[in-house]
């Protein structure tokens, strides 16, 4: 950083001087002007990935906040093992795999960052590196939510380092890394992810769920949902806020330069995520009677991931439609999960999932005008040419992420084990996973009854 920062004025201090010399010395000003702009973009890029970083906290508090006390310690230990096992992998073969020279389906080139290893434009190996990374974290910290209190460590930290190493890179190959879905005729457009990273968390989230089953207690004998509430709504709600600070690095960050359009980028993100929280709290509140907490806060998220593929392609009220549309789906999405006997404690699979493919095809229907990167959408006379590409790109990813986690979890159900005994998830999975409990006495956590299904209760 001190480096960064000596550049910085230096550069500035010779584009000083070249201003008071005569014309002759327009090469150098243009030089050092050029130098000043690839440093600001490295340390853009670079503080945006820590801020997607810091997202991980995030994930690890609402995750821990809508489940019950006697796992929390199980709930850190995953999402930390999330990054920290994911970045390994994503190091040795997926950044590879990812952004490498090879096919349309996959890239083969650049292993642990040596020879042939990626770079964007002006951006370091690097700093490109550690932005890409902190993108596979959080696509395999996703399915930590919907796979809570019920899973086996052992599976679940086998299981980050695939998805991170294999799954995730070849799904990022397909487009961000050139593969067939950026070479069809209208391109494929998923400007930070909502696609790439939370509908491949989401579907990934879906199979986790699926093949666990749900939690013991969590269904009566005739299939009727029993609510099973969450220790800790500060937690949730915190969370929450941590990771909407950790989106301004998702999805600004994703134009990949210290630019002007950052800035409309930040507003259309902002506006999204306000939309989603009011539309989903009025969507329980009708259905339920209550302005439930966490639903709110699921809107939000969900009005977040809807944004993120068409962030810096729709207008503001673009941005206002999808992130209301993602909050009401959210909500109804959760209630659907929960019928089909889907036991999802945070609303992974709604919130990542659904609105991740609904945001990945609002783009066909709201972006603005043509440009090098997308075509308008149909809703601003573009027909459906994007509309068509986005439905495929969704479809495509969908289907390969469902059948290679689903394939996976099976392995691993079939091997190591997936599920803990019924001893452990009645007990807890902190002190016979972990040997400790994460706290030291669970009396003051104790939720109370809630009169919403534990589906209002979702979260990431």
């Amino acid at each position: 950083m001190v480096k960064k920062c000596t550049a910085l004025v230096a550069a500035s201090g010779a584009i000083a001087v070249v201003l008071a010399t005569p014309a002759g010395a327009q090469e150098v000003s243009e030089v050092s002007a050029e130098s000043v702009q690839t440093n600001l973009d490295n340390v853009f890029v670079l503080l945006s990935a820590v801020l997607v970083i810091f997202m991980q906290a995030g994930f690890a508090l609402v995750e821990a906040g809508l489940t019950r006390a006697k796992s929390v310690a199980n709930i850190m230990m995953k999402n930390l093992m999330d990054f920290c096992a994911g970045a390994l992998a994503f190091f040795a073969v997926g950044y590879a795999i990812a952004f490498g020279e090879g096919n349309d389906l996959f890239g083969s080139e650049g292993w642990f960052l040596g020879d042939g290893a990626f770079q964007y434009g002006t951006l370091t190996v690097p700093v490109t590196f550690i932005f890409q990374v902190a993108f596979a974290a959080t696509a395999a910290t996703i399915v930590s939510g919907a796979m809570a209190e019920r899973t086996r460590f052992k599976s679940y930290f086998l299981y980050s380092i695939v998805i991170s190493g294999l799954i995730y890179p070849v799904v990022v190959h397909w487009n961000w890394g050139g593969g067939w879905l950026a070479q069809l005729s209208t391109p494929f457009h998923d400007f930070a992810g909502s696609t790439m990273v939370h509908m491949t968390g989401g579907v990934a989230a879906l199979m986790g769920a699926a093949i666990l089953g749900p939690r013991i207690g969590r269904y009566a004998r005739d299939g009727t949902p029993r609510a099973i509430p969450g220790h800790s709504i500060p937690f949730a709600v915190l969370g929450s806020f941590i990771l909407l600070v950790g989106w301004y690095g998702f999805n600004p960050g994703s134009e990949l330069a210290a630019d002007d359009a950052i800035g409309g980028i930040a507003v259309t993100t902002t506006i999204a995520a306000a939309a989603g929280a009011i539309a989903a709290m009025v969507a329980i509140w009708l259905k339920s009677g209550k302005p439930d907490v966490a639903m709110t806060a699921n809107g939000m998220l969900a009005g977040l991931v809807g944004i993120t593929a068409g962030t810096a392609a729709v207008s503001n009220i673009g941005a206002l439609v999808i992130g209301s549309g993602a909050g009401l789906l959210v909500v109804a999405s959760v209630f659907f999960f929960d019928r089909i006997k889907i036991d999802d404690p945070v609303g992974a699979i709604s919130v990542h999932g659904v609105c991740g493919a609904f945001g990945t095809i609002c783009v066909g229907l709201f972006a603005t005008a043509d440009t090098d990167f997308w075509q308008a959408g149909l809703f601003y006379g573009g027909g459906a040419a994007q509309l068509v590409t986005q439905v495929i790109g969704v479809v495509a990813v969908a289907v390969f992420v469902a059948v290679t986690a689903g394939l996976l979890f099976l392995v691993l159900k079939a091997t190591v084990g997936l599920r803990v005994s019924e001893e452990e998830e009645l007990e807890g999975l902190d002190v016979l996973e972990h040997g400790a409990a994460g706290y030291t006495s669970e009396t003051s956590f104790g939720s109370a009854p809630s009169t919403i299904p534990q589906s209002a209760k979702a979260k990431v």
